[in-house]
C-alpha cells in the first residue's frame, strides 16, 4: 500500500491517510520501472539486450564509470528483478531476466489508449 496524501476528516478532528493498494504485478512493474529511470541502468539494461549473457568487466569497459559504481548499478536491477547474475569462477555473469521483460512489457501494454 502507497500512501499519497493527508486529509483533514472534520467530523472526527483528526488527520487520516490516502492510500492506493496495488497488486503484486503493479508493484513489480513500479520497482522495474524505478531501477530504469535511471540513465545508466536504462543502458546497462540495453547493452545486455544486446547480448545472451555479459561479465560485469565488459560493462565497464562500454561505460564511463568505475567497477564499483557499475556494480552498485547492477544490484539495484538485480533487485528489481531485471536482471540475473551468475558466478562463473572470478566473475558474475549478468543477463536479462526474459520473464521480468514479459511482465514490464504486458503491463505496458496495458496502458494503450485510442
Amino acid at each position: 500500500m502507497i500512501l499519497l496524501d493527508r486529509v483533514r476528516n472534520p467530523s472526527e478532528n483528526t488527520d487520516a491517510m490516502k492510500a492506493i493498494t496495488q497488486t503484486a504485478e503493479e508493484a513489480r512493474a513500479v520497482q522495474m520501472l524505478r531501477a530504469l529511470a535511471n540513465p545508466v541502468r536504462f543502458r546497462i539494461v540495453r547493452l545486455l539486450a544486446q547480448r545472451a549473457a555479459c561479465v560485469c568487466g565488459e560493462l565497464v569497459d562500454e561505460l564511463p564509470l568505475a567497477q564499483s559504481t557499475v556494480s552498485e548499478h547492477l544490484k539495484v536491477l538485480k533487485q528489481a528483478g531485471l536482471i540475473t547474475g551468475v558466478i562463473e569462477g572470478p566473475h558474475t555473469c549478468y543477463c536479462l531476466d526474459p520473464t521480468a521483460l514479459a511482465v514490464l512489457r504486458r503491463m505496458l501494454d496495458d496502458l494503450t489508449c485510442c
